[in-house]
This record gives C-alpha cells, structure tokens and sequence, in this order.
C-alpha cells in the first residue's frame, strides 16, 4: 500500500521530482529520462513509472531553459522507440512462458487478454493507439511480440507511434505548461490528462464486458 502512495504521489507532483532533479542533476536528467522512459515503455513489470505526465512536465522545463528542447526531444524519441522495440522482443521470446500461469500475481492473464482483443480489433496501429493508453502502452507491443506480428511492420507502427507521442505531450507541455493556471493546478492537469488517456482502455472494457455478457445470455441452454 505505501509502495502504491509513492507512486500516485509522484505521478500527481512529477514536475516537484523533475524540477528537483534538474537541479541536483542537471546534464544527467537527460539519462533519467532516457531510462525511465525505455522501462516505461519497454519493461512489462513497470507500466507504473509515469509515462504522459512526465513528458508534459518535461516540456513545460524545457520552455523555462532548465532543460533544452533541441536534446529533450530526440531523447524521449528514441527512449519511446527503443523501449517497445525491447518489448516486442520480450514478448516474442519469453511471453507465452509468463502468461502459462493462470493465477500469476502479477503478469496475470486478463492484462493478456484485454491488450490481445484491443490488438485484434485495431490491428498494427494498435502499437499507435497504445501509445496514449496507460498499461496498455506497456502490453501492447508485449502482446505484438507474442503475436509474431512482423518485425519490419511493428518498426514502423513503433516510430510513428514514438514519434507522435512525443511530440504531443513535450510540446503540449512546452507550449501550455508555463500557463500560469496549468502551474498553479498542475496536479489537476496531470489527472485530466490520465482520465482522458484512460477512456479508451475503460471504453473498450465496457464493451467486452457487454459482448461477453450478451455471448452468455444468448447461448443456449444444455
């Protein structure tokens, strides 16, 4: 339970940590950020270090100069890039054994299978979709890889996705993060931002849950 307050806590006051690594840090923030983002996004035990939040408040920094936007940027890319390639690879040799366990604590089969029927309806931009979708971002390219899903295709899902994640939240934190209503309610923004990037994940939920139960209600009886 306090493991989970710390990390509620430092999701809703990212930029209270970033800014105070910056200044403890500062040229090796970059590292920070390179790192969290590629486990972020490409180890399936950590679809808890903050993803959108923390690019939004990274750019937000880099409007200030406390972070340079020209490194920022590049960085996060290839982080976003590099970490669902990892995944992809993860998932294709190691997933199936993970996932054997029905009751495993962690890795348990229905993250699999909510992240295979979001896969199955949206295809390859699955990878793209993913991107905005906390957990799913992390399984989505797991489950890729566990597919098979051919390499040179996921590539290119996978850079576009990077790409075009990145870009949103660093300059919609760079553009719209010195605001003075936004700084003063950052927590507020962090969480509408959550909600929003959540709806999809919670959309699709509800929409299986409707399917299977009307599959059920349908079916005859023996």
């Amino acid at each position: 339970m306090h493991f989970l307050s710390v990390v509620i806590d430092t999701i809703l006051h990212v930029d209270v940590y970033l800014e105070s690594i910056i200044q403890a840090y500062q040229a090796w923030t970059y590292a920070l950020l390179f790192l969290v983002i590629s486990c972020e996004t490409g180890l399936v035990v950590t679809p808890f270090l903050p993803g959108d939040s923390l690019l939004f408040a990274a750019g937000a920094f880099a409007a200030t100069h406390a972070l340079e936007i020209y490194y920022l940027f590049p960085i996060v890319f290839l982080a976003a890039a590099i970490g669902d390639t990892l995944n992809y690879h993860i998932g294709k040799y190691v997933g199936p054994r993970i996932f054997r366990r029905e009751q495993s604590w962690f890795f348990h089969p229905e993250h699999l299978e909510k992240a295979r029927l979001f896969y199955k309806k949206h295809g390859g931009k699955t990878i793209v979709l993913a991107r905005f979708i906390p957990i799913m971002r992390t399984f989505a390219p797991f489950v890729a890889g566990i597919g098979r899903m051919d390499y040179v295709q996921f590539l290119g899902y996978n850079i576009a996705g990077a790409f075009i994640w990145s870009v949103l939240f660093i300059f919609g934190g760079f553009f719209f993060g010195t605001i003075p209503f936004v700084q003063e309610n950052f927590s507020v923004v962090i969480i509408a931002i959550i909600i929003i990037s959540c709806i999809p994940l919670i959309r699709e939920a509800i929409h299986h849950n409707r399917t299977e139960k009307n599959s059920k209600q349908q079916a005859p009886a023996e």
